[in-house]
């Protein structure tokens, strides 16, 4: 039989920016992470290449589309992966990513596509990290610790990318000026390790995003007819502007004088 999480713990918003991030410590025992980890490294069958790998259950993720991949059949969660799905939401997940990190893995910023996916929640087992949020020149790096259980609502789902550093060491809070790894500022450098996570999330009725973003909301890039392939900053702003140079337009009846363009 397999361990259960512990559920006692309930989550709670962390008090920092960006809004919206949930947070649950220790959602399962530790015996339970290694008993996991036994299963990652012995019982599944992995992508052979370098670098973070992955594995998908339910719907695949389709990292072109960044949606599901409808040609690839449902795949049903295995044992193993029951017990851990999230129990704060009234279904199942529609898709669940298990990934693997080695040591010095990263992955670059970026926010999970709007339209298609709705909830997002990321449970981490093996080494710590510091994962890093970004929304303009703001950067807020939230310590990824190991059987921790992340949900990115709100802001911190939608508003801001999130994304892991390429290195093999993190510097961290905690460090004595003659500790071992301090660096005399109050942190400290830890190395990284292997590490895993299990991203669950769940498909958005309509698949329509309604957070109006124009830099990182597909639903909002394709109303302004913005391709995937030129959306960039730059483009997006662009498009925004002809948007709103628009929608002036029609206010004022599109003729020049008041409330019109010259």
């Amino acid at each position: 039989m397999n361990p259960t999480p512990q559920l006692h713990n309930e989550m709670h918003e962390l008090p920092i920016r960006p809004r919206g991030l949930l947070w649950q410590t220790d959602f399962i025992t530790p015996s339970h992470e290694q008993h996991l980890l036994h299963i990652f490294r012995h019982e599944l069958t992995w992508p052979d290449r370098p670098g973070r790998i992955s594995l998908h259950y339910g719907y695949t993720f389709d990292y072109k589309t960044f949606n599901i991949d409808p040609d690839i059949p449902y795949r049903p969660f295995p044992d193993w992966l029951v017990p851990l799905l999230p129990a704060r939401e009234s279904r199942p997940p529609d898709q669940v990513c298990l990934q693997y990190y080695p040591p010095g893995a990263g992955i670059p910023p970026h926010v999970d596509a709007h339209g298609p996916y709705d909830q997002l929640y990321a449970l981490s087992l093996g080494a710590p990290v510091m994962m890093q949020f970004r929304r303009g020149e703001e950067r807020v790096e939230v310590d990824c610790e190991p059987r921790s259980l992340m949900c990115m609502s709100g802001e911190a789902r939608l508003l801001w990318t999130h994304g892991i550093k390429k290195r093999k060491t993190d510097l961290v809070a905690g460090g004595a000026e003659d500790g071992e790894g301090g660096t005399g500022e109050g942190q400290r450098v830890r190395v990284r390790g292997e590490r895993w996570s299990i991203t669950y999330r769940w498909l958005r009725e309509g698949g329509e995003c309604e957070c109006g973003d124009v830099e990182l909301c597909d639903t909002a890039q394709r109303r302004l007819g913005v391709e995937k392939e030129k959306r960039s900053v730059v483009a997006l702003r662009e498009a925004a502007e002809e948007e709103e140079k628009r929608r002036r337009e029609e206010k004022g009846g599109g003729r020049g004088g008041e409330g019109g363009e010259s």
